[in-house]
């Protein structure tokens, strides 16, 4: 079998428990960006987590190399497929929890510092696999509406407050870091200062961020506005030495104010 007959008969399996009410397909594989190292991200939404022996049971149909029950991020199992060697990760998610995040965010307009939303990106571009009276679909249709004007207005304005203009912003830190030679200080606030930089420029854009990867080439593609010198700076806060992070990070908020009009 090839790893789209394989796929199909994992969503059977999995579809037998009780629990579960919905299966999708996220991550690369539903935007074409996938290769046969790419996962197969696999959502199971459900009303609690199936019994992890009867999940097991499942892998080992499929896989000699299994990791059943993990916590590192969302409840998962891991496997590699022995017939094609394809990578499976599959997270379990529950219902409540998942429909808190779209009326929180989505529909109440609540910001958060970086990846406001990943979570709503990630219901809206999922392709299903299996939906028990359709619980998933309505889900994801309430994703389907205009980007609200609330949401960006709140993104952009929480987000580029801690840029630099607040007490102890990221900017301070990063600043703060350089002064001590902190490397893992300074990687660590450059990572946070990004995720919120770019959350603003997919909020002004009306886009919904989609996480962690590859967001300099999703923008360019994606987004009808960008700031400044965007990809040149975003490469040099990135990879730049110590003082040209800290000169980066001041002149892209600058450039930021500029685009943002403030």
């Amino acid at each position: 079998m090839d790893n789209e007959e394989i796929l199909k008969e994992l969503v059977y399996d999995y579809s037998k428990f009780d629990e579960v009410k919905a299966i999708v397909l996220g991550g690369s594989s539903t935007v074409k960006t996938d290769d046969n190292k790419s996962d197969f991200d696999i959502y199971i939404y459900c009303i609690k987590e199936p019994n992890v022996n009867k999940r097991r049971l499942i892998a080992e149909k499929y896989a000699d190399k299994l990791e059943i029950d993990n916590h590192y991020f969302e409840t998962g199992d891991v496997f590699v497929i022995r017939e094609t060697g394809k990578p499976v990760d599959i997270m379990y998610r529950s219902l409540d929890w998942i429909e808190a995040n779209i009326k929180r965010v989505y529909e109440e307009g609540n910001a958060s510092l970086g990846y406001t939303t990943c979570f709503v990106d990630n219901v809206n571009k999922s392709k299903i696999l299996y939906d028990k009276n359709g619980w998933f679909k309505t889900l994801q249709n309430r994703t389907k509406i205009p980007y609200p004007d609330k949401l960006a207005n709140n993104i952009i304005k929480k987000n580029f407050n801690y840029l630099k203009d607040a007490m102890f912003s990221f900017y301070d830190q990063i600043v703060s870091a350089a002064e001590r030679n902190d490397f893992v200080s300074i990687n660590h606030r450059t990572a946070a200062f990004l995720a919120s930089y770019f959350d603003i420029i997919f909020a002004k854009n009306k886009i919904l961020n989609p996480g962690e990867k590859k967001l300099v080439q999703f923008a360019i593609d994606n987004c009808k506005i960008l700031p400044a010198d965007f990809e040149k700076d975003v490469n040099l806060l990135a990879a730049g030495n110590i003082s040209e992070r800290v000169n980066t990070a001041a002149r892209m908020v600058e450039n930021l104010r500029g685009f943002l009009n403030l």
